[in-house]
């Protein structure tokens, strides 16, 4: 489970700019995109690149460079290979799989992303992995395929636990672009509003076909009521979904028997009364 104030990366370019190595170390080589942008490849960021972004057709042979850099006093050598889901690594092909840097010295790797023909529309995430005196760096790679965008996104999975004060739910990108979602929350009890916090921007970049089930604090959740909740996700591309739960909360080990059942039971009513209402004005708006 992610809380939703953790920052996420599930989509790409977020952070600082990658390669940041061991810092201070003798083995303190990284690897980061290079300074310049072959064809195909745009800035994404503004200054240093933080990510590799790709744009093209199906069938092109998309163009970057790769630089790792090896400040330390001795040779280091790295390999370098391609990841990502879908068989999105094995776009990449480089010219050197593996490479030797002299000390204090950057060496520049080109490397190729060949779009298959039947490539969806849309973004697909990959990943230069670079591995090298045991420990592996990564630098994210979005490649845009040319073609129709689909924004479309479902909140599922909406449950209240009152236990852990938190609402659970899950989104899921169903279309074929990054999305940023934004949320709303909203909760009302048997006498009226409980929560209600305004949309707000989730730190997550959520990629084409992701899912990833976040949580909700809610501190104050009532030990005895019967609530409803809305969550109301909105993103760019005219993304706008709703994911609703109800919850009857009864504290039962401090209820006996026969009293928990008429509370549950009024609680029911009033819910049922409650809905009736609210469709019935739906119908006349």
């Amino acid at each position: 489970m992610v809380c939703a104030g953790a920052v996420v990366l599930l989509g790409w370019c977020v952070g600082p700019v990658p390669g940041a190595g061991a810092a201070g170390s003798a083995d303190a080589w990284s690897v980061a995109p290079s300074a310049g942008a072959g064809a195909g490849a745009r800035a994404a960021g503004g200054g240093g690149r933080p990510c590799f972004y790709l744009e093209g057709t199906p069938g092109a042979v998309l163009k970057d460079t790769v630089a790792v850099t090896n400040p330390g006093t001795g040779p280091r050598t790295v390999t370098l290979r391609g990841a990502g889901p879908g068989g999105t690594g094995k776009w990449l092909a480089f010219t050197e799989r593996e490479v030797t840097v002299p000390p204090r010295t950057r060496a520049e790797v080109p490397f190729t992303a060949t779009v298959p023909r039947d490539a969806a529309p849309g973004d697909h995430l990959g990943e230069v992995v670079a591995r090298g005196g045991g420990r592996d760096e990564r630098v994210p790679v979005r490649l845009r395929v040319s073609g129709p965008a689909l924004a479309a996104l479902t909140v599922e999975r909406v449950r209240v636990d009152a236990a852990a004060g938190r609402i659970s739910y899950d989104l899921v990108n169903r279309g074929n672009t990054v999305l940023e979602p934004r949320i709303a929350v909203r909760a009302e009890g048997l006498f009226g509003e409980l929560l209600d916090r305004k949309a707000r921007k989730l730190p997550l970049q959520l990629a084409p076909g992701r899912r990833v089930s976040l949580t909700e604090p809610w501190g104050s959740v009532p030990a005895l009521d019967s609530v409803d909740v809305r969550l109301t996700v909105t993103a760019a591309g005219g993304v706008r979904e709703r994911g609703d739960a109800s919850a009857r909360l009864v504290p039962w080990p401090a209820v006996g028997g026969g009293a928990a059942g008429a509370l549950a039971l009024t609680a029911g009513g009033v819910v049922a009364v409650r809905r009736r209402r609210r469709a019935e004005a739906s119908g006349e708006g």
